[in-house]
């Protein structure tokens, strides 16, 4: 473990260095402050013609000839005016409320029938009150106005982005191996030479500004900033940060979680403040060219995903710290794949950079070309190399009788996608799709610099909100203890707040996937578009089309992927932790996901494109049959929706119900499971529950009653036969003592005295065990005592036959 002292010492000769430039920054928000304080307010009757003048020029700019950068630069505009026009209108309403108030104090105009008369004054006061009511209401309308048409034109610029996209993608400039690929590197076409050496004359006056007297001093101070940042400043905050793991953190799963993140955010920082750093030794004088600032600013703007890059894999592989790597790797493959997050964030450097400096020098399509396919060709060989690599060293580990780790199959599948878009980079680079080969291999960063994120994010939040709810860290006593709220209530916090945060980070990436940058306005399309859709624009206007039927299926997949993991959740985290007896909780749980599984079925037919009305004249022709054919699994499925809510059975309830009588296990869409005592399953449809008689052991009482009816014979002591049956009801255990056994005298009859024998136990399911107890307790009890049960008495009527002697001589008397 390392001193403080040690790690102190470097951080105070980075203050040292950079106390000049907050300063600055200082200096800066001051005078920015004082300048906001005295600008005046805005004036609408200036500003909406002029944004109406912005609106119209942006239109002009995109019904022209523009590229990818261009219309990114003309969307950004566009819903900057968008946000300035809605902030100018919600400006206006607090004067058009206050002109409200003034016009209600004055009161209506008095009618001209009416007899009174208001002095001129209070006429002309009302007439302009009116008057400027009036302007303000079209001022409001025009920011409306523009606000709207400037999304309208953002929605458009992103589908015209998308319409070139595909046609780039659709590109052949040629294959790798072809003459015209290599051509830039033998010839110079189109001036390329010329700006290329011009634009490097710029950065090397730039370069030389930097070092003129008076600023050698900042730019080696800089340059040092930097070089302690990279080294000594990432290396340091993150043993820093490594101890405050270990002695800080409460005991579990957030010290690795937190450990993780600490890496990656420290490598992030260390890349950015020494890009920052270089760029501010260079390039802040103001005679420094637009075109390198630019170039540079662009390189700051690539330091964050390039830090990203190798922050998320130092953070994934974990070499220094095996025993604290947070996923499942073994120490051989992460020791294999070590030298790939570096090489992968200096490929997307040099090459982003080669792009940017493309860019700015203005080069030929050729060049831009042959940029791309270099940048596709690293990148997709280093992904294939990747998965090589893994596949290999497992290989070794299982010959030499090591196991590899067992991996999940979200890992196998996520090396199967980089295996074949690595394929699909190579192959569209030897058919001769550069462009299509450029976008998938930045794709594969984009989408790992995102799942990765997200992977360590999550783990994390997750960690962190079960760590500030535990009752074993000092948080989470806190909590109980000021809240006085029990434990249960505390693990339920934490799974809700866990679920939420990691249902934003979702919503987050997805947000990310679809626009591809953080940088775009994407997001605030898609958040109009929900609105509309919420509203119910646009659905009369689907179609069944390939692109929405595949769209469909992959709603359908999605949605039952995620209904099944909220249903999971519940069932196994979130309703165990709350007061809900088994049935409600499965009760629940069933309507949920019938619910889930109906909405996801329609929300699919309607990405299909079904459109209802065209389908009228099948529906009305085959309503008969349909009426029929579904009337007994519509009037099941009502039922069972019936009994989840209403509940005059639910799950682990002892039921009767014709002759039948079990345990219910489980209440499906169409019928109910009832387990016998055997152990075997009957299947009842559930209208049966509705529409016959029900016998519900369990629902009003719980309890259950054991009664034994015995005859004895009349000549026993019914005094004494009743105080031995009570005190063999009093002995067995399941009996309970509230309500107490009882005897009663139930007959008497030729056969003997019937006494009936009641007890209470603690539930139905113990009637029959309970009385099996008892009533060879009594029989052993009753022989003990001498006492007897009732024999029952057969009377039999037996007829004789008559000797023939005997018969004769009956007959001779007279």
């Amino acid at each position: 473990m390392f001193k403080l002292r040690s790690l102190f010492t470097p951080l105070l000769l980075l203050l040292v260095l950079l106390s000049p430039a907050l300063s600055y920054a200082d200096d800066n928000t001051a005078a920015a402050a004082q300048q906001e304080d005295a600008t005046p307010k805005v004036n609408p009757s200036v500003e909406l013609p002029k944004m109406q003048k912005i609106l119209d020029k942006i239109k002009g700019q995109v019904s022209g000839d523009t590229n990818e950068s261009q219309l990114n630069q003309l969307n950004e505009m566009a819903l900057e005016l968008s946000g300035n026009a809605e902030t100018l209108g919600q400006a206006l309403v607090p004067q058009r409320q206050q002109l409200d108030a003034q016009l209600a104090v004055l009161g209506p105009a008095p009618k001209a029938d009416s007899g009174v008369k208001e002095t001129p004054e209070v006429t002309r006061k009302r007439a302009a009150l009116e008057s400027q009511k009036s302007k303000l209401d079209d001022q409001i309308k025009q920011a409306d106005g523009i606000k709207n048409g400037a999304l309208v034109l953002s929605s458009q610029i992103v589908n015209l982005r998308r319409d070139q996209l595909k046609s780039q993608l659709a590109l052949n400039s040629g294959s790798i191996f072809g003459p015209r690929f290599w051509s830039p590197l033998v010839s110079r076409q189109d001036l390329d030479g010329e700006k290329i050496s011009d634009f490097i004359a710029e950065l090397q006056d730039t370069a030389a500004l930097s070092w003129e007297p008076g600023w050698r001093f900042g730019t080696i101070a800089w340059l040092i900033a930097a070089m302690l940042v990279m080294t000594l400043g990432r290396r340091y905050s993150e043993e820093f940060l490594a101890w405050v793991s270990i002695h800080k953190m409460p005991e579990g799963r957030l010290r690795r979680s937190f450990l993780a993140a600490a890496i990656a955010l420290t490598t992030l920082a260390a890349v950015v403040l020494t890009f920052n750093f270089i760029s501010l030794a260079f390039t802040r004088r103001d005679e420094v060219s637009t075109d390198v600032q630019d170039f540079v600013e662009r390189l700051v703007q690539l330091s964050v995903y390039c830090g990203l890059i190798a922050g998320l894999g130092r953070a994934f592989l974990s070499t220094r710290r095996p025993s604290w790597r947070l996923p499942s790797i073994s120490n051989e493959v992460a020791q294999a794949l070590k030298p790939f997050p570096p090489i992968t964030a200096a490929l997307v450097f040099i090459f982003q950079t080669a792009e940017s400096f493309n860019y700015s020098v203005g080069t030929s399509l050729n060049t831009t070309i042959f940029a791309n396919g270099l940048t596709a060709l690293l990148i997709g060989s280093t992904g294939l190399a990747i998965s090589m690599r893994t596949n290999r060293v497992r290989r070794r580990m299982v010959q030499e009788g090591n196991a590899p780790e067992a991996r999940p199959t979200i890992v196998g599948l996520v090396q199967l996608a980089l295996t074949i878009t690595a394929l699909a980079i190579l192959i569209s680079l030897i058919v001769g799709y550069v462009t299509l080969a450029r976008f998938l291999s930045y794709e594969v960063i984009w989408c790992g610099i995102l799942f990765g994120s997200f992977y360590f994010l999550s783990h994390l939040v997750n960690d962190g909100c079960e760590s500030l709810f535990s009752t074993n860290n000092a948080t989470g006593k806190r909590l109980q203890s000021s809240l006085n709220i029990d434990e249960r209530h505390l693990q339920q916090a934490a799974t809700l707040l866990g679920a939420i945060c990691k249902t934003v980070l979702i919503g987050f990436v997805a947000l990310a996937l679809l626009n591809g940058t953080f940088a775009s306005s994407t997001p605030i399309e898609l958040i109009q578009k929900v609105i509309e859709f919420w509203g119910g624009k646009g659905l009369e206007s689907l179609n069944i089309v390939p692109a929405h039927m595949v769209n469909a299926i992959l709603c359908l997949v999605v949605g039952i992927y995620v209904l099944r993991s909220v249903r999971r959740w519940l069932d196994k985290d979130f309703l165990p932790k709350t007061t809900m007896d088994v049935g409600m909780r499965v009760s629940l749980v069933t309507l949920f996901s019938n619910i889930g599984y109906v909405l996801i079925i329609l929300l699919t037919l309607s990405i299909m494109g079904l459109q209802w009305n065209k389908l009228a004249w099948i529906v009305s022709a085959l309503s008969v049959g349909i009426g029929f054919g579904l009337q007994e699994i519509v009037k099941n499925f009502i039922s069972g929706l019936i009994l989840l809510t209403e509940r005059p059975v639910k799950v682990g309830d002892l039921v009767t119900i014709s002759g039948i009588e079990g345990d219910i296990r489980r209440i499906n869409v169409r019928a109910t499971e009832i387990q016998l005592s055997d152990k075997s399953t009957v299947i009842v449809p559930n209208s049966q529950f509705i529409s016959q008689n029900v016998r519900n052991a369990t629902m009003g009482n719980a309890q259950g009653v054991v009664t034994i009816l015995l005859t004895f014979p009349l000549d026993i002591d019914p005094v004494r036969v009743r105080e031995i049956l009570l005190e063999v009801y009093q002995e067995n255990e399941r009996i309970l003592e509230t309500p107490e056994p009882s005897v009663s005298f139930k007959d008497l009859t030729s056969a003997g005295i019937v006494l009936s024998v009641t007890g209470n136990v603690a539930g139905q399911r113990q009637i029959s065990s309970a009385k099996s107890d008892l009533l060879f307790d009594i029989l052993t009890r009753l022989r003990k005592e001498g006492i007897v049960l009732s024999t029952p008495q057969t009377m039999i009527i037996e007829r004789r036959a008559v000797p023939a002697a005997a018969h004769d001589e009956g007959e001779a008397l007279p």
